[in-house]
């Protein structure tokens, strides 16, 4: 049995699932350390679990998503839950900084090397990862003592013994870490699981502490430095909150992801943005697999109510996209959106995130020119995924599924494009068409 050195108390059922487990049937020289937090000047990082092992001290991040999650990039997108940040990335950041901290404790403690791995605690969870990015830092429960044992993960100049180190460890830890006394809270949200995210930004889901058992909610907690200038904290205070002030600007609509509130925390280090927690998956899990036209014409209304009150979504990807379990699809991911005339933009950070697959012709160099458009040709390359399978080769991609509209969409010119409206008009007509057909074959046919 492994020993449990100190810790808070642990936020979910996985947590307390995994400390058990590795209390049970870990080494007996290993120590656990669980729930606690890293401050590290203005930021806070919260640790799910720290695991001394014989030969690294282990990070790890537990994860109760169930199903089948596929990594994209880096972002993971499990079935029925919005994509968010892949927690390898967040945790791979967190391991550092701990890694910095014992560092400046004692120069000695360079020799220690510090892992990190994700548990994914359901018995149905499969990681899917293509690339192999993630993959070598993602385990089961089944598989963890084994993985936690494995002395080939120490990265070259690490000890693979740090029993002679380990004193240091512990001064160093005690003089670092601290407990967390209560699952993370901001405002009246309390953290119900956290999801993933990055430098920037992390993602939780979480409950009204107010009201125990009620619906949960997404948060977005970014990062903001309080000691810039203040000019620099005004521009970076408008750019975290562009999502929210856009959302306010529109209407709510049922194709459209509904912001609740956004809030500054402490001194201004942190501000939450509160997102209805919409229980779909993304729709880059539905790419071909076949689509109906409902989801398409979904996408379309949300685009279409945005536009109708000046708003330009600009980044839209699958990713943005959620399908219900019924198959109603609603529409996200506004950070980068553009909420009619205003005296700041955030353009110029598109750069970074924009998937090229789906940018206009007439802003691939230029993503400031982007217009609701080129929002319809993301939209237009969207609808041909979802009909085809494949991406479209150009704008005069056609096939038996793809309607003409579609190809509209694609067209290279943007005047020549249909506003989402339009597109929308013109593929409700679709399936009534295609019921009239099916009857007209089968008075034919005699069947």
């Amino acid at each position: 049995m492994a020993e449990i050195v100190g810790g808070g108390q642990p936020v979910n059922d996985a947590e307390r699932r995994v400390i058990a487990y590795l209390r049970d049937h870990a080494p007996a020289d290993w120590l656990l350390l669980h729930n606690v937090e890293v401050p590290r000047g203005h930021d806070v990082f919260e640790v799910d679990l720290i695991v001394l092992t014989g030969h690294s001290l282990v990070v790890i991040d537990v994860k109760g998503t169930r199903g089948r999650i596929e990594v994209s990039g880096s972002r993971w997108f499990p079935p029925r839950r919005e994509a968010f940040g892949s927690p390898v990335t967040k945790l791979r950041g967190t391991a550092k900084a701990l890694k910095g901290l014992l560092v400046s404790r004692a120069t000695q403690l360079e020799r220690v090397y510090v892992d990190n791995l994700v548990v994914l605690t359901s018995p149905d969870a499969v990681l899917v990862d293509p690339a192999g990015r993630d993959r070598p830092n993602v385990t089961d429960l089944p598989r963890l003592v084994a993985t936690l044992s494995d002395v080939s993960r120490i990265r070259r100049g690490c000890s693979p013994d740090i029993s002679p180190y380990l004193t240091k460890i512990l001064d160093a830890l005690n003089q670092t870490v601290r407990r967390s006394t209560a699952p993370p809270r901001f405002g009246n949200w309390e953290v119900e699981e956290q999801l993933g995210g990055d430098a920037r930004v992390t993602e939780y889901r979480a409950f009204n502490a107010t009201l125990p058992g009620s619906e949960t909610v997404l948060l977005r907690v970014y990062q903001a430095d309080p000691l810039a200038d203040e000019e620099s904290r005004a521009a970076e205070r408008q750019r975290i909150a562009n999502a929210y002030q856009t959302l306010a600007r529109i209407p709510p609509h049922p194709c459209l992801v509904r912001s609740r509130d956004f809030f500054a925390i402490d001194d201004e280090s942190r501000f939450v943005l509160v997102l209805d927690d919409v229980h779909g998956e993304a729709l880059h899990l539905s790419l071909g697999k076949g689509a109906r036209l409902g989801v398409i014409q979904d996408l379309l209304r949300g685009l279409a109510h945005a536009h109708a009150h000046g708003v330009m979504h600009r980044a839209l990807t699958p990713a943005c996209v959620l399908v219900t379990d019924d198959g109603h699809a609603v529409l996200t991911g506004f950070d980068y959106a553009k909420p009619g005339p205003r005296n700041f933009t955030v353009a110029h950070e598109l750069t970074n995130v924009l998937d090229a697959h789906y940018v206009a012709p007439e802003c691939n160099d230029r993503p400031d020119r982007m217009t609701a458009a080129s929002d319809v040709y993301a939209a237009g390359v969207i609808a041909y995924q979802l009909l085809t399978g494949e991406l479209p080769a150009s704008a005069d991609a056609h096939g038996p599924d793809v309607p003409d509209v579609v190809r509209q969409m694609l067209d290279h010119s943007p005047v020549k494009r249909p506003t989402a409206a339009e597109a929308l008009d013109a593929l409700q007509g679709i399936p009534q068409q295609s019921r009239l057909r099916r009857l007209v074959r089968r008075i034919v046919s005699g069947s």
